[in-house]
């Protein structure tokens, strides 16, 4: 069994590996082509089993039928196959016929190109299957590129390789649950950060999609979406996922996308998530030079979507090629044409042309068109007045593989109430760094998502915008305008530099400490004049009189009871799925459930608790909710798989079986909780065997210093790096001193202290082997009782503890803050003068001590 994480690790690894040093941008043409080609493969033999009765299950067997009822029955059986799918692989040109020339010895890269040229033959005689034309043509996936080889058998080794990469997936029970799909748009984003710049034509970064999509997603009916500039169709996807299963089933996806490849890319990704020809239209084109999609019966409208999403190429220079005047229907509303030099409005009028009347558009774009003037200025203010852009989200810099410039997410709809304010959020520094990019967290996005929802301001963090703000500014929405940073630092008080104390009003921002212990503050402040105090206790006196209050008490027993009642409401949901299809939604519901279970909760970061469970999901569940979906909660409980390990390096770099691991229930917690007693035994003889080197390390150092008796007794003892004893040399020694001398106590220390070593880490690596055997055995006979217990600790034994902290962390944070305050004002200008005096006299003295001689 494997699991969408596992599929994504091999993959990748697969793709790092083969690609040698040839372009990712380019490498990805043909792994993703040829993954898609052995899922269409996959699916001309399910059809053809379930519409000619074939009852083996055997690969190769259906293959053989296939080709055999191919032989009687021919165009019959071929016109069968293609009225299910709308196409059709012939049986000599399947993926699983390369498969078969490999073992047999008689592949050639040939074959491959002949198969790609047949499909794409007999694809082009059915006239409504443009989905799928010239999806293997030589612009995208050319066979002769030297790039993949320098000489044909280099050519037909990497691609051989590569075919076999895919030889055991089952692309169409990985289809089911969307396994597939994540797979191949994992690595489309995998590709895209590997191909730095290249990357911005075909890929918009996960965490920005899931911003827009949930966005646009709160749309109350949508039907239809459109992409300008598509590239790999992520954004489209993204949406669809995040609506209800079934708007999923009558959602229309349209998309256009200039670059051959990457449009091609497109349809392969949204065939492989399921999405039905039927339901996508999506055009190779030019989406400024000439608007589609066009309404024949009505012109100067377009065809209009109930949602728009796009991440067009930034500041397009040269857009205009054909001349385009304001006439232009797309441009019409704006009484301006944009500049030639930046295409960003340009992109943004035509998605807004094709935006029906009640639906909602999403567009990422550079921040200067929140405030570049020009006719850039005036487009903004005609939408500003025509009251369509509704929100403005500014998000932080280097999210994009092709741009380090922070960028905007806009929202325009067409149908806002008269006189509705724009809603300005700068998340522009939420986020974490992993690598060289800023990435948004789960929980950053949950609260731009939220804070769009209920169109709430909060310090700092979110403004709403009236038209007389607007006006004021002249119609430039440049964010800081509107939302001024939060300054983290308190300012200094010159006062309190002077004479000391902490300011009162520094002591009532501390409002966690006031609001819930607000007695125990004041008794730990002493006032020494009006309006300043000082600390009597240390702060981690009062640190600890704090947490053992009956209120701090009380608010956490109340936090266990409603984690404790949240694990409970999912802890058989989770054991129980059956679907892979509902696990997201239960993904969806934890999340939307732990924010509403926590927000009842005084001073508690309810986006900090929403990341612990997205962490949780991420780290375990997604993988463990597969596997059981796939087989039963007792049964993969109960279920091992081999635990490979990669060993060697360089030529001898090999993938290697290292005994076996649990496929829910770690080994780790198995010897901790069941083999408790045997571990213990374990590490005090790893402890004892610590405490010896320790010991001997430190006779190294001892004999190391000259004319010690260490050195006269144990320095002919040493290795040659001087840095431990050998058992040799010691044995050498012992034999040439004297029994009764100090020289032979101290060999003999030694000695003693090497045998002991040596014992313990011979009986620890004993006890580990036998210990894992045991553990290993041990995951076959867990009990019902068992696996309960080990799961449970697995996914939720430190969500109590970490939620907890929630309480804790606001009162410690503000403890800080009272200490800082404390320790600035400490030094005040009489105990620095003091100072300063002590210090000259200090100097003087030490001057009439100096005596000058000839």
């Amino acid at each position: 069994m494997i699991t969408s994480e596992e599929i994504k690790g091999r993959l990748w690894d697969g793709a790092t590996r083969l690609r040698g040093s040839m372009d990712a941008s380019r490498y990805k043409d043909y792994m993703l082509g040829l993954m898609f080609y052995k899922f269409l493969s996959d699916k001309t033999l399910e059809a053809f089993k379930l519409t000619s009765g074939v009852q083996t299950n055997d690969e190769a067997e259906i293959v053989e039928a296939y080709r055999e009822a191919y032989e009687e029955y021919g165009e019959q059986l071929i016109t069968m196959i293609r009225d299910v799918l709308g196409y059709y692989v012939l049986p000599d040109y399947l993926y699983q016929t390369w498969l078969q020339d490999i073992q047999t010895g008689d592949f050639a890269v040939d074959k491959v190109t002949d198969s790609l040229n047949n499909f794409e033959r007999t694809i082009a005689i059915k006239g409504d299957s443009d989905d799928f034309k010239g999806l293997f043509a030589n612009s995208t996936l050319d066979l002769t590129d030297t790039a993949l080889g320098s000489n044909l058998n280099e050519r037909s080794k990497n691609i051989k390789a590569l075919v076999l990469l895919f030889a055991d997936l089952d692309m169409v029970a990985l289809q089911k649950g969307d396994v597939l799909g994540d797979a191949y748009e994992y690595l489309i984003g995998q590709f895209a950060m590997e191909s730095g710049k290249k990357a911005g034509e075909f890929y918009t970064p996960r965490q920005v999609s899931e911003v827009m999509a949930q966005i646009v997603a709160k749309t109350s009916s949508i039907k239809s979406i459109y992409d300008p500039t598509v590239g790999s169709g992520s954004l489209l996807l993204t949406v669809g996922k995040h609506l209800t299963v079934e708007a999923q089933k009558n959602l229309n996806y349209y998309g256009q996308e200039k670059n051959t490849a990457t449009y091609n890319l497109t349809r392969m990704n949204l065939l492989l998530h399921g999405v039905r020809p039927e339901k996508m239209t999506v055009k190779n084109g030019d989406t400024l030079g000439q608007d589609w999609p066009e309404d024949p019966q009505r012109p100067n409208e377009g065809v209009q979507f109930d949602s728009v999403v796009m991440n067009p190429p930034y500041s397009a220079k040269n857009w205009n090629n054909e001349g385009l005047k304001v006439s232009d229907p797309r441009f019409e509303v704006a009484g301006v044409i944009p500049p030639d030099s930046k295409g960003d409005y340009a992109f943004l009028l035509h998605g807004l042309f094709h935006l029906g009347q009640n639906g909602t558009m999403a567009i990422v774009l550079p921040h200067g068109v929140l405030f570049r003037g020009g006719a850039e200025g005036e487009i903004r203010k005609r939408l500003l007045e025509k009251n369509y852009i509704d929100t403005i989200i500014g998000l932080p810099d280097k999210m994009f593989t092709n741009t380090g410039i922070p960028v905007t997410v806009i929202i325009l709809k067409k149908n806002r109430e008269l006189g509705a304010p724009v809603l300005m959020i700068d998340a522009s520094k939420s986020f974490i760094k992993v690598g060289k990019q800023n990435v948004l967290q789960e929980k950053d996005i949950a609260k731009i998502v939220d804070t769009y929802t209920k169109r709430k301001s909060e310090k700092g963090y979110s403004y709403l915008a009236e038209q007389k703000d607007i006006i004021e500014n002249e119609y430039n929405l440049n964010i800081p305008r509107y939302i001024e940073s939060v300054e983290e630092d308190i300012a200094h008080d010159v006062d309190a530099h002077l004479y000391g104390g902490i300011p009162s009003t520094d002591i009532e921002q501390l409002n966690v400490l006031q609001h819930t212990v607000p007695n125990l503050l004041e008794q730990s402040l002493e006032e020494i004049r009006p309006g300043y105090v000082t600390l009597t206790k240390t702060t981690d006196e009062l640190m600890k009189v704090i947490l053992q209050d009956d209120r701090v008490v009380k608010k956490e027993e109340e936090m266990k009871t409603s984690i404790n009642d949240y694990i409970e409401r999912y802890w058989e949901v989770l054991k129980n799925i059956t679907d892979l299809s509902d696990i997201t939604d239960v993904r969806e519901r934890m999340l939307e459930d732990i924010k509403n279970t926590l927000s009842l909760i005084d001073h508690v970061n309810t986006y900090d608790g929403y990341q612990i469970i997205a962490e949780i999901w991420e780290e375990m569940l997604m993988k463990d909710t597969e596997k059981i979906a796939n087989s039963d909660f007792y049964t993969i409980g109960r279920t091992r798989e081999p635990n490979m390990v990669t060993k060697g390096s360089g030529k001898t770099k090999r993938i290697e079986q290292d005994g076996w691991v649990g496929m829910i229930v770690p080994n780790g917690l198995i010897k901790n909780h069941l083999y408790a007693d045997d571990l213990a035994q374990i590490e005090s003889k790893k402890e004892r065997s610590q405490e010896v080197e320790s010991e001997l390390a430190e006779l190294v150092e001892a004999t190391k210093v000259e004319d010690s008796k260490e050195e006269f007794a144990l320095s002919d003892a040493l290795n040659a790096n001087e840095d431990g004893f050998t058992v040799g040399g010691v044995k050498a020694e012992l034999k040439a001193t004297e029994n009764d001398s100090s020289a032979y106590e101290l060999l003999k220390t030694v000695e003693n202290l090497l045998s002991e070593k040596s014992k313990l880490d011979k009986e620890v690596k004993a006890s580990e082997k036998e210990l894992k055997g045991q553990t290993e055995e041990r995951i076959l006979a867990l009990t019902d009782e068992e696996v309960d217990f080990l799961v449970y600790e697995k996914w939720f034994g430190k969500v109590t503890e970490k939620m907890i902290r929630l309480i804790e962390d606001p009162l410690k944070d503000e403890l800080q803050t009272l200490e800082m305050l404390q320790e600035r004002y400490a030094d005040t200008l009489t105990t620095i003068e003091e100072e300063s005096e002590q210090l000259e006299k200090d100097f003087e003295k030490m001057m009439q001590q100096l005596v000058v001689s000839d």
